[in-house]
């Protein structure tokens, strides 16, 4: 008989292993999710932010009119900028805006170069009553401004400089030194001492060593310090209604008390176009600057935590 080969059944190639993710996969999946949430959030809290002030840029140029009976979301019909010469002139807005930026230069400047000192030496040299002084310094933080009005107020009058911009750019200056200290003292300690020992040993005194070698070698730190100073004496405003009192004190007025004058005194001839006009000219400063320094700000408060 004839015989008849049947072919032999097709092999089977064995189905691959299935793949088991690895934590360090699940790790970055999870790092990527938390990261597109955090991106999320970020962007609608930018929104919030910016909306009211976009609203409160294009309602400068807006008249009355358009704000009550046109709608408030629109674009202005057209870009005049007469709101605001009505602001710096009609309201004095030029005029608080000057005394702003005299005060807070003056007071800025005291600020950085007394809490500069004090820190340095706060953490730099050990003597008796250091940590005493540094927690004098840092429980200033822990007192709201409004609790010392009345005290403060009164040494103000009694040394004779109420409603004087002296009196105001020195209590500027105390009330931004805790912070200061606080924050500079905190860097200093980072500070390699085999530089300042150098220093020393070639003949530098201790005013030479601050100024020519401390000094540039903590400007990451002394920067962001002066932009949070500077934003936060620009925008102080309790201080200057309870010190700025007396005869003539309208003349003395800062920024934040002219445009809250502004408002309060409209009355039913409120003129909203220049109102927002004012507090535009206060906010941009701010932001230009803060748009100008942001690196030196991010890499200020990173410095301390690299080295």
């Amino acid at each position: 008989m004839a015989r008849i080969d049947t072919p032999a059944p097709a092999r089977r190639d064995p189905a691959p292993p299935r793949r088991h993710a690895s934590p360090a996969g699940e790790r970055r999946r999870e790092v990527g999710l938390l990261n597109s949430l955090a991106h999320v959030g970020l962007a609608v809290w930018a929104i919030i932010i910016l909306a009211p002030l976009l609203w409160m840029f294009l309602a400068s140029f807006k008249t009355n009119t358009e704000m009550y009976l046109g709608n408030p979301f629109s674009l202005p019909k057209e870009i005049d900028f007469d709101s605001y010469v009505r602001a710096w002139n009609k309201a004095h807005v030029g005029r608080y805006f000057l005394n702003s930026v005299f005060v807070v230069t003056l007071s800025t400047a005291g600020t950085m170069l007394f809490g500069s000192m004090a820190a340095y030496v706060l953490a730099r040299y050990k003597f008796i009553g250091n940590r005493v002084i540094y927690y004098l310094f840092v429980s200033g933080l822990a007192f709201p401004v409004f609790l010392a009005l009345v005290p403060l107020f009164l040494i103000v009058n009694n040394m004779g400089l109420r409603n004087t911009f002296t009196g105001l750019i020195l209590v500027y200056i105390a009330y931004s030194l805790p912070f200061t200290v606080f924050f500079l003292a905190a860097f200093f300690k980072t500070l390699p001492n085999s530089v300042a020992e150098a220093a020393v040993m070639d003949g530098a005194s201790h005013t030479r060593l601050f100024f020519q070698v401390m000094m540039p070698m903590a400007r990451p730190a002394l920067v962001s310090i002066t932009i949070f100073n500077i934003i936060g004496q620009w925008n102080q405003y309790l201080l200057p209604v309870a010190l700025m009192q007396g005869e003539g004190a309208q003349q003395k007025w800062v920024l934040t008390q002219g445009i809250a004058n502004i408002s309060v005194q409209a009355g039913y001839e409120a003129d909203w176009a220049a109102l927002f006009a004012a507090v535009t000219l206060s906010i941009l400063p701010m932001i230009v600057m803060y748009s100008i320094f942001q690196r030196q700000i991010q890499s200020g408060l990173t410095a301390g935590a690299v080295k």
